[in-house]
């Protein structure tokens, strides 16, 4: 069983930035935790506009606060992100995320992110290590 509090975390020196060093996040579950899975507390600030593709990993977020769209850049739709959403994106996804005012989220990684990635040039993570 693994219990942990965000302040906790957060005391212990747990908050990374990403996204040009402008996202900040908190990971509470990594892939070394053996859940399969990770789980992570992000504060996006406003005006952000940022092409993610994450080729390697499903990303799931469920918005807590803040308002933004997603756009499918394969399709051009765009979908509202508000409080009580979740939007999923897929290794074929490539989507450009753009935040009105500050967006805060649990973005859940699959396979689990091993702490330490950032965003490559063309928003993407580095694949997960061979297993």
């Amino acid at each position: 069983m693994i219990v942990r509090r965000l302040e906790d975390l957060k005391a212990e020196g747990g908050t990374k930035t990403v996204g040009a060093g402008q996202v900040k996040t908190v990971r509470y579950l990594l892939g070394d935790d053996g859940a399969g899975f990770s789980v992570s507390d992000v504060t996006v600030p406003s005006q952000m506009d940022m092409v993610l593709h994450y080729k390697s990993h499903v990303e799931a977020n469920v918005i807590l606060g803040g308002e933004g769209t997603v756009e499918d850049l394969a399709t051009g739709e765009v979908h509202e992100l508000k409080p009580g959403m979740i939007y999923v994106v897929f290794p074929q996804d490539r989507h450009r995320l753009r935040i009105e005012n500050g967006m805060h989220l649990i973005s859940i990684f699959n396979p689990p992110l091993i702490g330490t990635e950032n965003h490559d040039a063309d928003g993407s993570y580095p694949a997960p290590p061979a297993t």
